[in-house]
């Protein structure tokens, strides 16, 4: 992408920067700007001022990328590239530098020459991350000279100053978020180093490393991918039985519009498809991935039809030719048109066209020149087709019985008076008799309860036909009454907390991660609302005489022990390590678990779609040897183990 800049030079000068408005509201409405101001927040910060990095890279003038946690919390964002423009901006007479970190609406993606192809907060990074930090110091090499600038929540408390010489050229941004707009600024080393993974991926051949150098946290990562959406493909399959050796590769261009897509297969049921426009995400797709589907169903079943794999008449779905399928599309365009300021969905009708010719051209090529692959494909596709049919006749049957027995609800589940969905819970508890101690102890206004009996079926293995069909399951889904898979409908959902309540050992862990796997996998929006909870049952009972307290560490046993033994340390304290959900009484279920006022909830989160899915293939899909690895590597972690 050499010609990324339409100035014949290569400069990059104050000319190329433009104003827009002002930067006023930003402190005011930070939520405007970056989302939230909880932790999602806070890391946008850092992706801000990398995106302005990788925008470099996109115009061939940047090969790496270092991005630093330091202690404090401090970021420092280092790149060689050309250099952030310091000379003087004509519209407002001060220096470029200052105006990309001080206005609002300052740089050069609108059309000044800078950039064709830019991510970006539509230009806003650099003054927003400014305005929110407590402090922002920005370091330029450029011509020769070090040129340094320093500020304030926005405010310049170090003009444009020399600060020495250089032999290279790039931009160092260093910053400390601002604790008075942020509910925490204890930044996630993981979090960071997905978001950088994913760049150094989608850029082949940008260098990105990672590093945390916090006392007790220090770990370095360097990414460096030839390969780019190749590899991250092969990446995302790496513990899933892939179906063929090779990734499918298809690129092409118009105008000054990039399309690239890789591709591959595995033996799973469910599809991974990640979208990117201009190297930024889009989780609810758009035009590219419009296209994209559309192209990859018609030349399958083209193929299928022309090859004498599909039968005269037959024809397979979008949803059968994506079983299993792990794509990344990536496209590249100017003037990206997003829809929402977070950018989650591209609205440029032309990527739509672009990207299906291209795929309709090369896949057909790639299907025609390698049969065996495309037999697999095909197979697959069928295979699927099959399972679908039978899964829409157990939804129809089950659509049929509610049908026919009204609003009929599962018999072991015990309902709440309360119909307001947001003013309800549901504690689905592991066995009839922590069920039955459940049900007596409960507060029936607002908590329903559904006990589980018997094996919980493992959704990675199975296809959504045995999921519909399954009678541990089929009570779930009755009782929160929103369905299930593409059916969902979280506007349904009969309560607005989902806890799961399991024993605090071993067994317990793994109904959990069942039901866990069974609502990532077909009944996604749950997790993604803050729908699920994990309920938490102490782990220790400690009594002196009358007294009884509730430990749900080992940290927190030793401490309520000192208590309750007074200052002299005579007291007698009798520790027992808790007894199972169905061994307590009513009493004793209520107080520790089920009390809004005393229990302990965990929220089931999801930060990271990829990671999430890749989590559940090793602990919960068919190969051995990644969960015995993952066991072995994070065993050190595990406390109060059961065995």
């Amino acid at each position: 992408m050499s010609d990324i800049i339409e100035n014949n030079n290569n400069e990059y000068n104050a000319s190329q920067i433009q104003v827009l408005e002002g930067l006023e509201a930003v402190r005011k409405r930070p939520g405007m700007y970056i989302g939230s101001t909880s932790s999602s927040g806070l890391h946008h910060l850092v992706y801000e001022i990398v995106d302005n990095s990788i925008d470099e890279a996109l115009a061939s003038f940047c090969d790496r990328i270092d991005v630093i946690i330091e202690e404090g919390n401090i970021i420092c964002v280092s790149d060689n590239g050309r250099g952030i423009p310091v000379d003087i901006q004509e519209q407002t007479g001060t220096s470029a530098l200052e105006v990309v970190f001080t206005v609002l609406h300052a740089g050069g993606k609108f059309g000044g020459g800078g950039y064709k192809v830019s991510g970006g907060l539509h230009g806003v990074g650099a003054s927003v991350v400014n305005a929110l930090s407590e402090w922002l110091e920005v370091q330029v090499h450029k011509n020769g000279k070090i040129h340094q600038m320093g500020f304030s929540r926005g405010e310049i408390t170090q003009p444009l100053t020399i600060a020495g010489d250089t032999d290279r050229t790039g931009t160092v941004v260093r910053f400390k978020p601002d604790s008075e707009i942020f509910d925490s600024i204890e930044f996630e080393y993981d979090i960071l180093h997905t978001r950088m993974r994913e760049q150094a991926f989608l850029n082949a051949g940008l260098r990105i490393s990672t590093e945390d150098r916090r006392p007790g946290r220090e770990q370095r990562d360097e990414m460096h991918y030839e390969g780019g959406i190749r590899e991250f493909v092969s990446w995302i399959n790496q513990n899933k039985t892939i179906l063929h050796d090779k990734v499918i590769y298809m690129n092409g261009s118009r105008d000054d519009s990039e399309v690239e897509i890789a591709l591959q297969y595995n033996d799973g049921y469910n599809e991974t498809i990640l979208s990117f426009a201009n190297n930024i995400h889009t989780p609810e797709g758009g035009m590219h991935e419009t296209g994209f589907k559309a192209a990859l169903t018609r030349t399958i079943n083209s193929y299928g039809q022309k090859a004498g794999l599909l039968k005269e008449g037959d024809k397979i779905t979008g949803e059968d030719c994506r079983e299993g399928l792990v794509a990344i599309i990536s496209v590249k365009l100017m003037n990206a048109q997003f829809e929402g300021q977070t950018k989650s969905k591209l609205g440029n009708s032309e990527m739509r066209t672009l990207v299906d010719n291209i795929v309709t051209e090369k896949l057909a090529i790639f299907l025609e020149e390698n049969p065996a692959v495309a037999k697999v494909i095909l197979d697959k596709a069928l295979t699927a087709s099959r399972a679908r049919e039978a899964a829409r006749k157990a939804r129809e049957n089950i659509r049929r019985k509610n049908a026919l027995e009204g609003s009929t609800l599962p018999g072991k589940l015990a309902d709440c008076n309360e119909r307001d969905p947001a003013l309800t819970e549901i504690y689905i508890v592991e066995g009839d008799s922590a069920g039955g101690s459940a049900k007596q102890g409960r507060d029936s206004r607002f908590q329903a309860i559904l006990p589980l009996w018997g094996k919980m079926l493992n959704v990675e293995k199975s296809r959504a036909d045995k999921v519909y069909n399954n009678d541990k399951l089929s009570p779930i889904i009755t009782a929160l009454g929103a369905g299930i898979g593409e059916d969902f409908d979280i506007s349904k959902l009969r309560y607005h907390k989902v806890i799961i309540m399991a024993d605090a050992d071993v067994d317990g862990s793994h109904i959990r991660t069942l039901l866990l796997t069974f609502f990532f996998r077909f009944m996604r929006p749950l997790i993604e609302g803050g729908y699920v909870y994990a309920a938490q049952p102490p782990l220790y009972k400690l009594e002196r005489g009358k007294t009884v307290r509730y430990a749900f560490s080992d940290e927190e046993r030793d401490r309520i022990s000192t208590e309750l033994r007074g200052p002299d340390g005579r007291g007698r304290v009798e520790i027992s390590r808790n007894k199972g959900l169905g061994e307590m009484d009513f009493n004793e279920l209520w107080e520790t678990t089920m009390n809004p006022e005393t229990r302990i909830l965990k929220r089931i989160t999801m930060t990271d779609a990829i990671k999430a899915d890749r989590l559940f293939t090793i602990l919960m899909g068919e190969k051995v040897e990644p969960r015995r690895e993952f066991i072995e590597k994070n065993a050190k972690f595990v406390s109060n183990l059961d065995i």
